[in-house]
């Protein structure tokens, strides 16, 4: 089976972020890892958008109803927690 060639993805960048690049020393590896890390973390509601839907504000309201975001006393992220659970954080 032959390797197949990497496929070349360009993309725009503002002033901004092309400065903070050139102080990357391995930009493609960099780039990379961000969108890797990105996709395997996107919201599994939004997909990653950082919008919802008209549909999906209605379902997330209906669920919160019955759930609610909590921050966690030790290690403080903010996570959803079922309105019937009584069990604490654990980690």
């Amino acid at each position: 089976m032959r390797n197949k060639k990497p496929e070349t993805i360009t993309f725009k960048a503002d002033e901004t972020l092309a400065k903070a690049l050139l102080k990357v020393p391995n930009k493609s590896e960099f780039i990379r890892s961000a969108i890797l890390s990105a996709l395997e973390n996107g919201c599994p509601l939004c997909q990653g958008t950082g919008i919802l839907t008209s549909e999906q504000r209605t379902h997330w309201a209906k669920f919160l109803n019955t759930h609610s975001l909590q921050k966690c006393d030790e290690c403080k992220a903010v996570h959803l927690v079922c309105g019937t659970d009584e069990i604490p954080c654990r980690h």
